[in-house]
Order: structure tokens, then C-alpha cells, then sequence
């Protein structure tokens, strides 16, 4: 069933949707998303948990960093195992071990007697925050209708911003309730609990139609369309991922050989690893880890910068929604390329606004700066990345590419939260703040000239349309009637 850029929605229609349908995928989605709530909360609560650490542990400079960094470390070499753990073990199994991972990561941080041991379970954390930030959207979109994949996979991003939002709360309650410097112990272990429902929910679903389709398991693709589509919509779809697995097994050669073979799968894995990269490079990051760095240094006492830092998540939680209504009335590309033109406008707000005279109203003008800023940002940009990583890759390499194009998400998230507090110390904020605007700016005119448009269309369909057009001709638009998102 070849794509094409033509006149109707791609992809088979639902006829009826049943109740008993819509509880399923509404139950695999809440579960599954804990990965996203957990990955939230990791890379949040640590804003809160440094102050702490400082005087508990005695932390330089370098320790600090050594805290901070372990975790996204983690999640490069994460998100590049579990690429490849989601193509052999499954995406199920893959959330699985993800679980297990935040369980220990959570145990271990908020018991560790030493700096070295809290840094190897920051490290433990960050592998299942890597491997979960592939596994999860890959999860959702195989699952999806296609109709309904773009809601689906970006409630993972709404959990990922409530889990930070949850984290800045619960520092905020932890502080005004629990008084010495331990309090830390208890910001990190907490996030045990989700772990533990992660674990025994997903054990209770089953993997995707499309991963048991290349593994020969087409009964079991079967019933689980038939659970999640109506009975016409799930013959037609049955046999589009059939016949395209059939073909898959035959061409597969492995992840890597693929890549050697195939020019349009190479084409695909750059784009993929573009928009991984230019995601971070919006410096979303350095608002999440340093955001209460930052208020104090403008002149908010500690409690006050962390209870502000609040606000950070609310929006975040707020414009995630907003991207979420947003998708099924535009286009993938247009959001994308708002996100990242009002990202650019956002950082020059910023930067201007660091030019002020130290004052409490300057503080609060930066705060409102950083409140504009992370709206675009997880209205528009972090949504859609997300999103389109999960569905742009064929199924032969799908889990390798992914990983690999996140593992550079992680990177540059490395980089720019190591080098952030060096270059705003030796540059000054404003400068720092108006590189990011450039950047976007860039970033802005590569997904103009070579992001496709997904919408609309079936897994099966987009690949077809890949294997056949060069990233010149890909088609920009989604099909004429689509509904949904």
C-alpha cells in the first residue's frame, strides 16, 4: 500500500470505536508513560536536591558536576542500549528493564553514603532515562491508530514535563517540612514508588502489532489490533503490517548493514539525529537543571527560587497540553517550525532582560522570561520532536535509529549543561542567551527545507513514501481530510 502525496487521509479508517477499545489504549498509555513521569522527575529533582547536597556532602564545583552529568552519561550509553534491547527483547520488555532500572538508580541515590556511589546511581538512573525516552514513544506510536498516534506519543511528553513539575513540588513541600541537610535522601528515593506501578503494570500489557509482526508472531499482532481497532480497521491494518513485515525479514540485514545499504534509511537517521539535536539546543535543559541556579544568582534566596522554579513546571505542563490540542488541528512541520522561531524570539527576551540593574523586579522580569520561554518550548518544539522521532524511522531499523538519534539528544544535552555555566560565567548571560537565538534560528531553517510531514499517515505508508522520494520531495503536507492528530 504504497504513500502517496495525494488527496485523502492515509492509513485505514475507524469505522467504530468501542469503549472496550478506548480503555485499552487509554490503560497502555498511562502505564507506559510512568517511563515519562519517572524520566521527568530524575532530571528535575535535582534542581532542588543540589542545595542540599552542597552542604551535606560537602560538594565542589567539580562533584557537583560530576552529579549533574552523571545522569545524562547514562542516558547517552541508555538510549543506544536500548535502541537495540527494543528490537530483540521488545518494546515491552524493553520498559521492563527500564523499571528495574529506576527502581535501583532511586534506591541507590537516595542512600548512598559517598559522592562515588551517588554518582554511579545517577548513572544507573540515567540508563533507564535513556533507554525509556526511546522505548516509550516507540511503544505508543506502534500501538496508535493513526488517527490518534500524535496524541498518544506526546502524552508521554506531558508526563515527562508533570514528572518535573512533580519534582519542583515535592522539593518545595520536602523543604518547607523537613528540616537538616538530609532532606535530599527523600527528593530522590520517592521516585521509587512510580517505578514499582511501572514495573507491575507492564506486565500486564502486551508488546506491539508491528514488533510481533517481524518476529513471526502475527496471532499475536492480531488480537492486539483486535483490541485496540475496530474488526474492518484491524483486518486492513493486519494486512499492511503483514505484508510489510514479510518484507522487512526479507530485506533485513541487520541495523547496521541496513544503514550501509539503504541511502534513504541514512537520509532518515540524519534528520532524525538534526531534530534530536536541535531539540536540546533550544536550552530547554539549562532552565530545567539551573533554573533555580539562576533566580538565586539574581538575588532570590534559596526557598524562594525553588518555590518560584514551580511556576517553570506549571507552564511546561500547561503548553505540553496546549501541543497536544494543537496537533490534531495543524500540521507537524508548521508547529515545529513556530516552536523554533519563537524559541529564538524567547532567548532574545531573555538576553535583554539580564542587561537590567540587579533588582527584585529584575528577578522576577527574568523568572517571567524563563515563563515565556519554556511555553514555546514544550507547546511547540519538545512535543513535536518526540514525536516525529518515533514515526520517521522504518521498522528494520526503528529501535537501532531511534537510539541513536536520542543518544545525540543526550549528548548535546551533556554538552550544553556542562558548558552553560561556563560560558554564562565568562560570557555573561546576555551573550550566552543570544547564542541560543542564533542557533534556533539555524534550526529553524533546516526543518523548513528537510522535515517531512507525518500526519495523516500509517507507519507502512510513510515508509513507503520514504523508500520512493529523496528528502527534496518528501511530501509537506499532510493528506486532504485528515482527522486527528
Amino acid at each position: 500500500m504504497a504513500a502517496t502525496h495525494g488527496s485523502h487521509a492515509g492509513g485505514p479508517q475507524p469505522e467504530f470505536v468501542s469503549g472496550a477499545h478506548k480503555r485499552f489504549l487509554t490503560n497502555l498509555t498511562i502505564i507506559s508513560t510512568l517511563g515519562g513521569l519517572l524520566f521527568g522527575y530524575d532530571t528535575g529533582v535535582i534542581s532542588g536536591a543540589l542545595l542540599y547536597m552542597r552542604e551535606d556532602l560537602g560538594l565542589s564545583s567539580v562533584a557537583e558536576g560530576a552529579v549533574v552529568s552523571s545522569l545524562l552519561f547514562g542516558a547517552i550509553i541508555g538510549a543506544l542500549v536500548g535502541g537495540r534491547l527494543a528490537d530483540v527483547l521488545g518494546r515491552r520488555g524493553t520498559i521492563l528493564v527500564c523499571a528495574g532500572l529506576f527502581l535501583v538508580g532511586a534506591l541507590g541515590s537516595g542512600l548512598s553514603p559517598s559522592i562515588p556511589l551517588l554518582v554511579v546511581s545517577r548513572v544507573i538512573l540515567g540508563l533507564g532515562v535513556g533507554a525509556s525516552s526511546v522505548v516509550v514513544p516507540l511503544y505508543l506510536a506502534e500501538l496508535a491508530p493513526a488517527y490518534r498516534r500524535g496524541r498518544m506519543v506526546t502524552i508521554n511528553e506531558f508526563m515527562i514535563v508533570t514528572g518535573q513539575l512533580l519534582a519542583f513540588v515535592v522539593n518545595t513541600i520536602i523543604d518547607q517540612t523537613i528540616q537538616g541537610p538530609h532532606v535530599w535522601r527523600v527528593m530522590l528515593t520517592i521516585a521509587a514508588i512510580p517505578a514499582i506501578v511501572l514495573f507491575f503494570g507492564m506486565l500486564r500489557l502486551p508488546d506491539t502489532p508491528r514488533w510481533y509482526a517481524v518476529k513471526g508472531r502475527l496471532e499475536d499482532s492480531r488480537k492486539v489490533l483486535d483490541r485496540s481497532r475496530d474488526a474492518a480497521t484491524a483486518q486492513e491494518e493486519y494486512d499492511i503490517v503483514a505484508e510489510h513485515a514479510k518484507r522487512d525479514v526479507a530485506e533485513d540485514k541487520g541495523a547496521m548493514r541496513d544503514l550501509r545499504a539503504y541511502k534513504w534509511m541514512r537520509r532518515l537517521l540524519w534528520i532524525g539525529i538534526f531534530i534530536a539535536v536541535a531539540q536540546q539546543f533550544t536550552g530547554v535543559n539549562t532552565i530545567v537543571y539551573y533554573g533555580t541556579t539562576i533566580l538565586e544568582a539574581t538575588g532570590l534566596g534559596a526557598s524562594a527560587s525553588i518555590v518560584a522554579t514551580i511556576s517553570l513546571g506549571v507552564v511546561s505542563v500547561i503548553g505540553v497540553a496546549t501541543g497536544i490540542v494543537l496537533l490534531g488541528i495543524f500540521n507537524r512541520r508548521a508547529l515545529l517550525s513556530f516552536g523554533f522561531a519563537s524559541v529564538a524570539v524567547s532567548h532574545v527576551i531573555l538576553s535583554v532582560s539580564f542587561l537590567l540593574p540587579e533588582s527584585t523586579f529584575r528577578s522576577y522580569l527574568i523568572l517571567g522570561a524563563m515563563l515565556v520561554f519554556m511555553f514555546c518550548v514544550q507547546t511547540f518544539a519538545g512535543p513535536i520532536v518526540w514525536l516525529v522521532l518515533s514515526e520517521i524511522f522504518p521498522m528494520a531499523i526503528r529501535g537501532f535509529a531511534m537510539g541513536i538519534s536520542i543518544a545525540c539528544l543526550w549528548a548535546a544535552n551533556t554538552l550544553i549543561s556542562f558548558v552553560f555555566p561556563i560560558l554564562a560565567e565568562s560570557l555573561g548571560s546576555t551573550a550566552v542567551f543570544l547564542i541560543f537565538a542564533v542557533i534556533n534560528t539555524i534550526s529553524l531553517i533546516g526543518v523548513i527545507k528537510y522535515l517531512p510531514e507525518t500526519r495523516g499517515r500509517t507507519l507502512e505508508e510513510l515508509e513507503d513514501d520514504f523508500r520512493s522520494h529523496d528528502a527534496a520531495h518528501y511530501s509537506h503536507q499532510a493528506p486532504v481530510g485528515v482527522h486527528g492528530s
